[in-house]
């Protein structure tokens, strides 16, 4: 009980109106992250004196391939024997006892990471925007986007931490009556130091290698990533015999391919300027 007292206690209801049960925290942090981090990308075209209309393209084909391949990832490396014996769940809703709309019941960061880079490359191939040039800024953008749906979980008491005796302790009353770490807030704030710190480095185009963005953007968010999974329960329960959990296995090459990327750059005289930006 004493622990209990020095807790903070989350009781919120998922659901933003209890009478209109389709609209959820976690898919409101969603639309808000996009709508900032879309302001974000428009300040920097603006700033670059580039094409808004080639943002409004690329904006849509991003956010697609990052919602259907943060499904799909959840779908492929979370839990793919059930979706094979379920395929219809794959989409937001069920048929079985009787109809219901669900929503996306698990999305991946790292799925959704491969669908955004796989849509602005089908993108670039017909808009020749530069594909580095894109993803350095888009990085800047979507690390802002990950605050947002950390808070989105943390709001929908999903994605827990392990049980701790901390001050800061969270109950999340729907799931039980233990102190846990608040892992949703800290990743939230690991990826906001992100995006200061990558959009510091774009403001000061003292870093303008092409890549070199991309680069460490995805050695800190995914490093960050193996770090505060440590204090997180684990999303499945095939992960309890794991030495690592798969977030953290899927995260190392791609901190190894930032690494190779961040410092490949550093050697290459290429600047941002010399991309092919057709606009």
């Amino acid at each position: 009980m004493d622990k209990l007292l020095l807790s903070i206690t989350w009781e919120v209801n998922p659901q933003v109106f209890l009478e209109f049960p389709y609209l959820r925290w976690y898919s409101l942090f969603w639309a808000l992250g996009i709508y900032i981090s879309l302001q974000v990308m428009v300040l920097i075209f603006k700033k670059e004196k580039k094409d808004l209309r080639v943002l409004d393209r690329l904006a849509l084909a991003v956010i697609l391939g990052l919602v259907l391949g943060a499904r799909l990832g959840h779908v492929l490396f979370y839990d793919p024997q059930y979706y094979l014996s379920h395929p219809i769940e794959i989409l937001p809703f069920r048929v079985e006892p009787h109809f219901e709309f669900t929503g996306f019941l698990g999305l991946a960061s790292h799925g959704g990471v491969i669908g955004a880079i796989m849509a602005l490359f089908v993108f670039n191939r017909k808009s020749k925007t530069g594909f580095y040039w894109a993803l350095d800024r888009l990085i800047i953008a979507g690390s802002l986007l990950g605050a947002f749906i950390r808070v989105g979980n943390f709001f929908n008491s999903e994605i827990i931490g392990t049980p701790t005796d901390m001050p800061w302790a969270v109950v999340f009353t729907r799931i039980d009556l233990i102190p846990r770490h608040p892992s949703q807030l800290y990743e939230a704030m690991s990826y906001l130091v992100i995006f200061f710190i990558l959009y510091s480095l774009w403001r000061s185009n003292k870093f303008n290698q092409s890549g070199f963005l991309t680069g460490i953007g995805l050695t800190l968010i995914f490093g960050q990533r193996i770090l505060i999974e440590f204090f997180k329960e684990d999303q499945v329960a095939f992960e309890g015999d794991m030495l690592l959990n798969m977030g953290q296995i899927l995260s190392i090459p791609i901190v190894i391919f930032g690494l190779f990327l961040m410092f490949s750059r550093l050697g290459n005289s290429r600047s941002v300027s010399n991309e092919p930006t057709q606009f």
